[in-house]
């Protein structure tokens, strides 16, 4: 069991979440002002809040979940987390191939925003909470989670190059 204070799994996972919550805010600034040197602008941060939590999915569906999944009766949590993923990366997906930065892709990213806002509350309230009282080693995967989350960054990082 880890106690709140010591940094571990969910904390790194949680603060995926933090960091990509400040890149939908700067997104819905952006996508405020009609600025028209924001339309590239808004293209690269969108791609970047999708480079973010393909990362962050990857991570949660190798190595948090099937951890999880062992170690809580509570399946039903882990069958709508990869349900809700499932959704993300259509989204992320037609983000990433949209040839036009307009409304329909504002409202595009707008949407998986509020997505990953109803997602991140359930891991949150209800997921980590259960991790954290199962007898998973949360300290140890959080080193493995990021050591895989830096290697993921870096192929990332070398298709984008």
């Amino acid at each position: 069991m880890t106690t709140r204070s010591t940094p571990d799994a969910c904390t790194l996972l949680d603060a995926d979440h933090r960091a990509v919550k400040k890149l939908f805010n700067e997104y819905d600034e952006m996508a405020g002002s009609k600025a028209k040197r924001s339309i590239d602008a808004r293209r690269q941060l969108a791609q970047r809040i999708c480079v973010e939590l393909t990362v962050h999915t990857q991570l949660e569906e190798e190595i948090f979940y099937p951890a999880v999944r062992a170690a809580i009766k509570e399946q039903d949590l882990l069958e709508e987390a990869e349900v809700e993923h499932a959704s993300a990366k259509d989204l992320i997906e037609q983000i990433q191939s949209a040839q036009e930065v307009d409304e329909k892709f504002d409202a595009k990213v707008k949407v998986l925003g509020e997505y990953i806002d109803h997602h991140v509350k359930e891991e949150r309230n209800e997921m980590f909470p259960k991790a954290r009282a199962s007898r998973l080693d949360l300290v140890a995967m959080r080193d493995e989670l990021q050591a895989r989350k830096e290697e993921l960054m870096a192929e990332m990082e070398g298709v984008a190059a």
